[in-house]
């Protein structure tokens, strides 16, 4: 009996990724989102994550609070604006987001809901509000809407808006719609109360 000759060796195949989209990565708490790491928005030097400055006031999704403190707020389910990174970010999300490349406090709060410990959150607005004065500041949730638009309100409250008013400033200055739900308008004006 005659043996078949071996099969020649086909060439190993090689699977490449496909290039990374224009914009940045969308940062979304589930461990089956792909994340690229490394990646930095265009104008974003090596070594920027942190530094002090700034917003560019007329960036998306800036808000520029009375006393002149400028904020930006984003949904994590869109992706990173072009231009440079936060020094700092808020996430406001009802589970533990991925990590990103600059410095982050999560702050657990479920969606359309209220934050699920309201004397840390007061304290997350409070670091938020102090650092804004000398870096980049960011407020993230899912949508950029409610939870964000909510915080945006708390912030302002904080900087001297009366707390009747803070969610039409927020609407006005950041986003038409922000704080979604009738127990998120309660929250911004009980925050107010609690600053007597």
């Amino acid at each position: 009996m005659e043996r078949a000759p071996a099969p020649a060796e086909s060439p190993p195949v090689v699977l490449q990724a496909p290039p990374p989209p224009a914009r940045g990565p969308v940062y979304w708490p589930s461990e089956k989102t792909p994340r690229r790491t490394g990646h930095r928005p265009a104008g974003a030097e090596e070594g920027a994550v942190g530094v002090s400055g700034t917003w560019d006031g007329s960036a998306t999704g800036v808000m520029r609070l009375p006393s002149g403190r400028l904020v930006r707020g984003r949904g994590l389910r869109r992706p990173l604006p072009e231009g440079p990174v936060p020094g700092y970010a808020l996430h406001l999300l009802g589970r533990r987001p991925l990590p990103v490349e600059w410095e982050a406090r999560w702050l657990r709060w479920p969606d359309f809901r209220l934050p699920t410990d309201r004397s840390e959150a007061r304290r997350a607005f409070e670091e938020v509000w102090e650092r804004s004065a000398r870096e980049r500041v960011e407020v993230a949730c899912g949508g950029g809407r409610g939870r964000t638009g909510t915080a945006l309100a708390c912030l302002a409250v904080l900087d001297g808006v009366p707390a009747g008013q803070a969610v039409a400033y927020v609407r006005r200055h950041y986003r038409p719609g922000a704080v979604e739900t009738p127990w998120q308008r309660r929250y911004v004006l009980r925050f107010g109360a609690g600053l007597r």
